[in-house]
């Protein structure tokens, strides 16, 4: 019989954590949660929101519990099917916590030092850094290697902690023996980096998003308000943000025709925010119809993570029992 902590099937398992952080935007969707979604039919998908991170900001019971379910719901909004992937709860697979004390026992201090979080929050001038957020990457390494995956879609900006994942799995295997395996990061490069709407790397802390689950009118003034510049629209140039946006969601046709009336002269910027919104609103109608009936049945939502979880700890307490076996700590 097979291990609970290798795939039961031929399909290669991943593996996938999002932060429960704040409203879902297009950046957000294009990055990781559109793939996730499509991968489900033909990988091992594992998908948690990452609650034990969140503690390191947010330190409001109302406020934590709210973003956990708004996330939830957004990604089953969205397509995520809990009878195709095991989509969980960090917080309620207590593996994770314990097998991250472990690997801090492995864990050079340069490498946390060099963490991009915490180098963020030293230039950012933070005077009262925790130590949550220090040996954030070490947890982060634990949600990864505890389910042995064998690939992590992540953005550019992460690919840092699957390094360090892969560097103390080696460590723990080459001092204890072989448990872990080495993930291998996946970065689609199509939409590595998604363009907000100032130019830059969409992203909340730069508050230049487009939000999913906006209402219509939060969402026109998000996407009127994409900055351009004074160049004519029509002359011929790198496509602009509002190109680069529309062309996520646009057909092949669709886009050929922007292009072609960006050129022909005659249109503004305003019309072409125009489209970008109704291509928005279309595209994202039938996900915002299901987030409003997922609103109306929380139980339900709170039912999937639960079920969830439990189909996680198969996995997650047989790597920890090899853990504990290779260490000593089961006598």
């Amino acid at each position: 019989m097979a291990s609970p902590s290798q795939p039961t099937s031929q399909k290669k398992r991943i593996l996938s954590g999002v932060k429960p952080t704040g409203k879902v935007h297009i950046g957000n969707y294009l990055g990781a949660m559109q793939g996730h979604v499509n991968l489900q039919d033909d990988r091992e998908n594992y998908i948690f929101i990452a609650d034990l991170h969140s503690l390191t900001t947010v330190k409001n019971k109302a406020e934590l519990q709210e973003l956990i379910l708004d996330l939830a719901m957004d990604y089953l909004a969205l397509g995520l099917d809990p009878n195709k992937a095991v989509f969980f709860r960090q917080s309620d697979v207590p593996e994770h916590a314990e097998l991250t004390w472990v690997l801090s026992c492995l864990t050079p201090m340069p490498m946390l030092e060099l963490a991009h979080a915490y180098k963020d929050a030293v230039a950012k001038g933070i005077k009262e850094i925790n130590a949550g957020l220090f040996t954030y990457p070490v947890l982060m390494a634990v949600d990864i290697l505890i389910y042995k995956p064998d690939i992590v879609p992540v953005g550019k900006d992460q690919k840092q902690h699957v390094e360090i994942a892969r560097d103390l799995a080696g460590k723990f295997n080459r001092t204890f023996g072989e448990v872990f395996k080495l993930p291998t990061p996946y970065i689609p490069e199509e939409v590595a980096v998604v363009i907000g709407t100032d130019g830059q790397k969409m992203s909340k802390s730069y508050g230049n998003t487009i939000e999913i689950f906006a209402s219509d009118k939060a969402l026109k003034k998000q996407i009127m308000g994409i900055v351009t510049d004074s160049t004519p629209v029509e002359s011929p140039k790198e496509p602009d943000t509002i190109y680069k946006l529309y062309s996520y969601f646009a057909n092949d046709d669709e886009k050929a025709n922007l292009l072609e009336r960006y050129r022909a002269g005659g249109m503004g910027y305003g019309d072409a925010k125009k489209m970008l919104l109704e291509k928005v609103i279309d595209t994202f109608k039938p996900y915002r119809e299901e987030r409003e009936r997922l609103k109306n049945d929380i139980a339900y939502v709170k039912d999937i993570l639960k079920k969830g979880a439990e189909k996680a700890r198969i996995v997650a307490s047989e790597t920890k029992k090899e853990v504990w076996d290779k260490t000593g700590l089961s006598i």
